[in-house]
């Protein structure tokens, strides 16, 4: 009776109970996997026919001398798992494949046969063909992608991390730029009966949060680049003391303004580095100029140097005090010219030196100056003593002019003809 429940091969007459294949257009025609492969006919049964797998669930796919003795009901399990739960959920394909499987075992015999194993080398390649790679700038550069590799954490303390709300194994803040951003995608879904106009919309909704994410990311960058974190805790003091050894000039300033759109493709300390190398550029130009200037001079030794510098300092004191004389010989001179258009005029000895500058200034005659002065001081004393008294200015004194010369009285000590 147990010769009766064996199925053979119609073609080469072989034991074919674990695995055969079975035509699913002529009755009877069962055939053993090496007599299906070869392509065998027998009778009606054409090769090209259609077939059934029929699996006893009990031979190997690696051959009887595999490990652990894997059937093939297995296999189609394990494969099962990886594609539902992913690779290295070991545990989950455990209880998949069955309880005779240990989470260990799983990994081993997946990790041997699919991937190293003969099926892994010839599906999965040695160097993975048709990678982009980026040729713009070497790895760090200001153009290079930065999105792709993440940044190292922040190099502060854990007290300084609580302070900042600062999260280091994620690089992120508790409260981060634009913190409501995510109100823009998180009640989005996709409907399938959605129309053009709502498919665009979300997707509009989807642009705006990247825009938001790269603008965060952006400041990010820039807070690591231009060192705002050190500065906002009070570490930059050394950086601090660093730069006050050299004073910034005037010209560097405004050259720093100028160059003020390239911090965007550099970091602070390339920028640093830039002025620092202009600063010595200009030094050394300085000192080329100097030292062409000593061998026009024909020295040619850095010892006749310092008595060349000597001498020359002794000649421009002697340019400078002579220069200096001469300016106060020619302030004097000009004191005395100053007063040239007046000073022969009659009643030019009654004025004082404010007043002498004063006509001068307003081309005012001495005699005609002195004539309004007394006429407002007299009316102002008879408007003191109760005495009606009509103002009786000349007709050449227009309003400027009056104005002019009550601002002056008012400043020389006469306060109170500011009532006139």
């Amino acid at each position: 009776m147990a010769e009766l429940g064996k199925k053979y091969c119609v073609y080469c007459l072989a034991e074919v109970s674990p695995l055969r294949f079975r035509c699913t257009e002529c009755q009877d025609i069962e055939l053993c996997p090496e007599c299906f492969s070869a392509g065998a006919e027998i009778g009606h049964h054409r090769r090209y026919h259609g077939y059934q797998l029929v699996d006893g669930g009990r031979f190997t796919l690696w051959g009887p001398e595999a490990e652990g003795g894997w059937t093939s009901r297995e296999e189609q399990l394990l494969l099962d798992a990886i594609e539902q739960f992913g690779f290295g959920n070991w545990e989950d394909m455990a209880a998949h494949v069955g309880a005779s499987r240990t989470p260990q075992e799983v990994m081993e015999h997946y990790v041997s046969m699919y991937i190293h194993g003969n099926l892994g080398k010839a599906c999965i390649p040695d160097t993975i063909p048709n990678r982009v790679t980026d040729h713009t700038c070497p790895s760090g550069g200001p153009l290079s992608p930065s999105l792709t590799t993440p940044l190292p954490p922040l190099d502060i303390s854990v007290a300084e991390q609580q302070q900042l709300g600062y999260m280091p194994l994620r690089d992120d803040y508790e409260i981060e730029y634009d913190q409501d951003a995510e109100t823009l995608i998180s009640g989005l879904s996709v409907n399938y009966d959605d129309d053009d106009v709502e498919i665009e919309l979300k997707r509009a909704h989807v642009d705006m949060y990247v825009r938001k994410l790269k603008e965060r990311q952006r400041r990010k960058n820039i807070a690591r680049d231009y060192n705002l974190v050190p500065a906002f805790l009070g570490k930059d003091k050394k950086e601090k003391e660093k730069a006050l050894k050299r004073k910034i000039t005037k010209e560097e300033k405004e050259l720093r303004l100028k160059l003020r759109p390239l911090y965007q493709f550099m970091s602070c300390k390339e920028f640093d580095d830039l002025f620092e190398n202009m600063h010595k550029e200009k030094m050394l130009r300085a000192k080329i100029r100097e030292l062409q200037r000593y061998r026009r001079n024909g020295i040619t030794k850095m010892e006749e140097s310092a008595e060349y510098e000597a001498a020359r300092h002794k000649r421009e004191r002697r340019k400078e005090n002579k220069s200096l004389a001469g300016s106060k010989r020619a302030k004097e001179d000009g004191k005395d010219g100053e007063f040239a258009a007046i000073e022969n005029l009659p009643g030019f000895e009654l004025l004082s030196d404010r007043e002498k500058v004063l006509c001068s200034s307003l081309n005012l005659s001495p005699a005609r100056y002195v004539t309004v002065k007394t006429i407002i001081i007299k009316d102002h004393l008879q408007k003191r003593q109760g005495i009606p008294s009509k103002s009786r200015l000349p007709g050449y004194l227009d309003k400027v002019l009056k104005k002019r010369i009550l601002t002056f009285l008012t400043e020389s000590g006469y306060s109170l003809l500011m009532v006139l």
